[in-house]
């Protein structure tokens, strides 16, 4: 029996690492791969949501990362098959790929005071300067905890990140779909803000109920040009 679509999008942060030989190979060889990845990422990116991003120079495990946006998890799927044909496939290597979906927030959508941003089920990225990808996972007691209590921690939570208007949150879900229960990105042109702000969260009670929320992966937005300028 087919369903009508739900309209939730699926969320894909995938790092990747150029390996020692990509940087033996002549800065000819190097131009001609980098030039069939840019015709792949053009192609996909008139059928999802594509943002590419450097983290090279200060996380030593990743390079640059690809954010992905789709209805299709296909899309995913045959996207990095066609980037690994292109001939990067024995240069490169994946350290991170978070899967996540979008859906409404329990604790956002009912919530009359506090700004409507978990009610997305459409994320529309906003192409600020720094992308922070924070995957989390709660632990068990955290479930077992009333509505009402959970509701109160997170409200004093999301109350708190409204203090700090420059940060744009992007939130969705991945339980039983990948390792973690929740992947969060926050857009911002100000790291400092995202400092204060985290630094400010860990004295809330709803800390108390993570279990793991690492790697924490700050990413610079890049277009293909500035990419290329770093790697080539």
């Amino acid at each position: 029996m087919s369903r009508e679509p739900s309209g939730r999008q699926y969320i894909n942060y995938s790092f990747f690492k150029f390996l020692p030989a990509w940087y033996l190979l002549t800065k000819k060889k190097k131009s001609d791969l980098w030039s069939k990845l840019e015709k792949i990422l053009k192609k996909y990116d008139k059928s999802l949501t594509l943002n590419l991003y450097s983290t090279f120079g200060y996380r030593p495990e990743t390079d640059f990362m690809l954010w992905r946006v789709s209805d299709s998890l296909e899309l995913f799927e045959s996207m990095s098959l066609a980037i690994l044909k292109t001939g990067l496939g024995p240069y490169v290597s994946t350290p991170y790929s978070f899967l996540s979906m979008t859906k409404h927030s329990q604790y956002v959508s009912k919530n009359k005071n506090i700004d409507q941003e978990g009610t997305r089920i459409k994320i529309k990225p906003k192409k600020k300067k720094y992308l922070i990808i924070y995957p989390f996972v709660k632990k068990v007691e955290w479930y077992l905890l009333s509505k009402a209590k959970r509701q109160e921690m997170m409200t004093e939570h999301i109350g708190t990140g409204h203090r700090y208007p420059s940060i744009s949150i992007n939130t969705s879900y991945s339980f039983g779909i990948d390792d973690q229960e929740q992947v969060v990105s926050f857009e911002t042109d100000y790291p400092e803000d995202f400092l204060d702000l985290v630094e400010e969260m860990r004295s809330q009670k709803a800390r108390a109920f993570t279990e793991r929320d690492v790697p924490i992966i700050t990413c610079i937005h890049k277009d293909l040009q500035g990419l290329k300028k770093i790697f080539i």
